[in-house]
């Protein structure tokens, strides 16, 4: 008998020796008087086992059959079950094998297994919460992980996240880099599908932002942007930089969600390369994420401006650098040279600065004055002068670092006697 069964043994013999009415018994139980009646009656034919519910210790008549149970134990022990906690296995039980069972109850049969094992989780440091935005498109959260995503099936692959803040839907792709070249084509995806967002919001890795170097003539000016903080600019995006992965909690918990959901539906589909590993994103991950985690902004409208004519993606997120043409109408490119054609040429434009941009696709285009030209690529080849080698003349000992010889056969001399010597000296004197 639990303690809450006898707090109500003590109320139903107040009732019953007429210590407390039977509303009042009522009251302090939040039965009805109908039921303290009932369970008087009860008191008084079966004694203190009135308040023991009949069905206590009996085998319930909705209890599932000892054989799903073994079967679903049997499929949670094979290899590529191994790591799944009780949430998610009970997901893949009723989506893979049609055992529909409730997560509580998956929890105490692998618990029996010894396939699962609660931990006690510790609070080491209280983050105070950031309020979400209030309407989607307005903040979207952008990083990139390099987990072993396909747990060594295959080549190492990252995974680039875009999450809007304000709903927590989720736009995600599977790279061979976390390059630029990368990055400008996952947000060259995002772009297409849900427009333009108000403002990104990044960590401080280099292909966002200019890191300035210690103890630089320029340190205190502003350092240029990167290429892609110049495409965002020139798509009228805001950035923001975080100063710390606490400050991106959204997309970070997300990878850690990833990192358990994702790596098992991708063992368990048999993903071994990218674009498989992209197309169970799309097909499966991505709509199961935006379904059960996105949640319904405080703001009805979207945030998202979409692409006005004057946004040419291929132009813009790519490789962009200035250039400036020559007197003779060419320019120099990656130790290229092209030549502007002759229906394009304009007085001023020698001496000039041109925008190349180096597209993603291998081609070139230079724009000048916000107008492309058509460039020819020069085949330049270097002619051999007709002039002969100059031969040099050979090299002339050095004097200075050959030994004195002034020394050589001074002892074997004879030396003057002393009368010759005095009169040396006398001389000299």
């Amino acid at each position: 008998m639990s303690q809450a069964d006898r707090d109500r043994l003590v109320a139903l013999k107040k009732a019953r020796d007429r210590k407390i009415t039977q509303r009042q018994a009522a009251e302090e139980l939040r039965l009805s008087e109908r039921q303290i009646r009932r369970l008087l009656a009860k008191l008084r034919s079966e004694g203190d086992r009135a308040v023991i519910h009949g069905l206590r210790g009996r085998r319930s008549n909705r209890r599932i059959g000892e054989e799903k149970q073994q079967e679903a134990i049997r499929i949670l022990k094979q290899d590529r079950y191994q790591g799944f906690g009780p949430t998610l296995a009970s997901e893949y039980l009723g989506k893979k094998h049609r055992i529909e069972v409730s997560k509580e109850t998956v929890r105490k049969w692998m618990q029996e297994a010894g396939l699962w094992r609660a931990q006690r989780q510790k609070v080491e440091h209280v983050h105070r919460w950031r309020p979400r935005r209030e309407r989607f498109g307005e903040l979207v959260q952008w990083d990139t992980s390099e987990h072993d995503w396909l747990e060594g099936r295959g080549e190492k692959i990252y995974l680039i996240k875009m999450i809007d803040d304000a709903t927590s839907r989720l736009f995600a792709r599977f790279v061979r880099h976390d390059s630029t070249a990368e990055n400008m084509a996952v947000l060259e995806q995002y772009l297409g599908r849900y427009g333009r967002p108000l403002e990104f919001y990044t960590d401080k890795a280099s292909i966002f932002h200019t890191t300035p170097k210690k103890n630089h003539p320029a340190r205190d000016q502003e350092l240029p942007p990167t290429q892609i903080g110049r495409a965002l600019r020139e798509l009228g995006i805001g950035w923001i930089a975080a100063h710390s992965p606490q400050a991106k909690g959204r997309v970070e918990r997300s990878f850690q969600t990833a990192q358990d959901r994702l790596v098992k539906g991708l063992r368990v589909a048999g993903v071994k390369t990218l674009e498989q590993a992209n197309a169970y994103l799309e097909s499966e991950y991505l709509p199961e994420w935006n379904q059960k985690f996105t949640v319904v902004p405080a703001g009805g409208d979207d945030a998202h401006r979409q692409l006005g004519p004057g946004h040419v993606l291929e132009g813009i997120l790519c490789p962009v650098e200035n250039r400036v043409i020559a007197d003779d109408y060419t320019i120099r490119h990656q130790g290229k040279l092209y030549q502007i054609a002759a229906g394009q040429i304009r007085p001023r434009m020698r001496g000039s600065a041109v925008r190349v941009e180096s597209r993603r696709d291998g081609t070139i285009a230079a724009r000048w004055e916000e107008r492309y030209l058509d460039l020819a690529l020069c085949q330049t080849t270097e002619k051999a002068s007709s002039k002969p080698l100059r031969r040099s003349a050979p090299a002339k000992p050095n004097r200075s670092a050959s030994k004195s010889r002034w020394m050589d056969g001074f002892f074997q001399r004879p030396s003057p006697t002393l009368r010759q010597a005095i009169g040396i000296a006398n001389a000299t004197s």
